[in-house]
């Protein structure tokens, strides 16, 4: 086995002989005395042989040189892995060398559509108005420490503008106004953030209460309850949105039904509204439950699932919001009223553009002709849009005509022949 240091010297042993000089070249071979067998010649005397001492080859530079490049090659390939491993709960980006760079900072992964409706379109969107623009996107799984310690690692980054749903918009606050003292303009996202933000995009949430309290009223009529008893199933009161869905909704409701039991659901979860509604059918009977007010469709899932496990039949009618794919199959089977659609394509539209205008410096007045108070105290541009109700009797004419899902997604095995009594063929 050859010595690692001679690769490449040739083989190991005795070459040839260098020619003779002086005497013993010029004497003619045959005047040469011949040794008798068995003893050294002279030439044998005069140059016994010994193996020559191998230097260890050094590598050469262009050597160095390869195996630095193939370091460096396999450290960015572990790098690539690593970022791929983030996923939602960490974040991830795209590669906008030297352009601007827009922070999209999301508030959960339990609500669907952020992972699977608004950021897709918000990147699209970026990219359509700002190739050379980067969106670097993180999900706070619900934790507002995550979404603050987010927030200041993207005001570190330098980042050119940030795109906010906030978890707990109060608690961001100081977190916006660092944004703002560093010269990043901060666009509240569906949630009207605290502080000093540049603008906001999202939908009339006392409207969106509106709308969920006047198709649970109808349904109760048609359920022949119209002053039955309810159940109220609240978002988390440290959302802005939260409060503004309630305040719709009783402006419709008071003095209409009787609320036997309402509940505030922390960070929006469907397994807390799970054990509020088992505890509401435990305190009001099972019989005595007309309908229910669910703020979004996580919560209308932990409802029905209570009211399903507690054998409370006929289910009486949930509310919902966001028109979540499963909601839209819960309608569909009847085992849900309603949801709120919020059309996400307009929304996700408005945002990119404001997001874009503000990278720019441009005035977002143009991209956004509505207005809002900032808990500040100062009005910022907004753009408001308008929800929409969704029952069994126009998924068709809204959901699958925006082209949010398709018939063959709603329609599984199980719901077809639901889907054909609703008209989705």
């Amino acid at each position: 086995m050859l010595d690692e240091g001679a690769a490449g010297a040739g083989p190991v042993g005795p070459g040839p002989h260098p020619p003779a000089t002086g005497e013993a070249a010029s004497r003619p071979a045959e005047r040469q005395p011949r040794a008798p067998v068995g003893l050294p010649t002279r030439r044998d005397t005069a140059r016994p042989f010994a193996p020559r001492r191998l230097r260890p080859v050094r590598p050469r530079r262009h050597t160095r040189a390869c195996l630095r490049d193939a370091l460096m090659v396999v450290a960015a390939l572990f790098t690539a892995i690593a970022l791929a491993a983030c996923g939602p709960g960490t974040g991830s980006g795209s590669d906008g060398g030297n352009g601007p760079r827009i922070a999209l900072l999301l508030p959960d992964a339990t609500t669907a559509r952020w992972e699977t409706q608004d950021r897709p379109l918000l990147e699209k969107n970026i990219e359509e108005l700002c190739g050379d623009c980067s969106v670097e996107h993180v999900n706070a799984k619900g934790e507002v420490a995550l979404q603050q310690e987010q927030m200041h690692s993207m005001i570190a980054k330098g980042v050119d503008t940030i795109v906010l749903v906030a978890v707990d918009a109060r608690s961001l606050r100081p977190a916006v106004r660092k944004a703002d003292e560093a010269g990043i303009p901060v666009i509240a996202y569906d949630r009207l953030a605290e502080g000093p933000i540049s603008g906001y995009v999202s939908f009339d949430g006392e409207e969106v209460g509106r709308l969920q309290g006047r198709a649970l009223l109808e349904a109760m009529d048609d359920d022949n309850t119209p002053s039955g008893q309810i159940v109220m199933m609240n978002g988390d009161p440290s959302d802005p949105n939260a409060v503004s869905f309630k305040k719709g909704a009783l402006s419709v409701l008071t003095g209409r039904v009787k609320i036997g039991k309402e509940y505030d659901t922390l960070q929006w979860r469907a397994e807390a509204a799970n054990l509020n509604m088992s505890a509401a059918i435990s305190a009001l009977g099972v019989g005595n439950i007309h309908g229910v007010y669910a703020a979004n469709d996580g919560l209308a899932a932990g409802s029905i699932s209570a009211l399903r496990a507690n054998k409370v039949e006929p289910l009486p009618p949930v509310t919902g919001q966001d028109a979540e794919l499963r909601a839209v199959q819960r309608i569909v089977s009847g085992h849900q009223y309603m949801t709120v659609y919020k059309p996400f394509a307009p929304e996700a539209s408005g945002g990119a553009a404001m997001a874009v205008a503000a990278v720019r410096g441009e005035s977002l007045d143009r991209v956004a002709p509505d207005e809002v108070k900032s808990s500040t105290g100062k009005t910022v541009p907004a753009l408001m849009l308008t929800p929409v109700s969704v029952t069994v009797d126009n998924i068709k004419n809204t959901l699958v005509k925006d082209g949010v899902y398709t018939v063959r997604q709603i329609c599984t095995s199980h719901l077809m022949a639901a889907c054909d009594k609703a008209g989705l063929t």
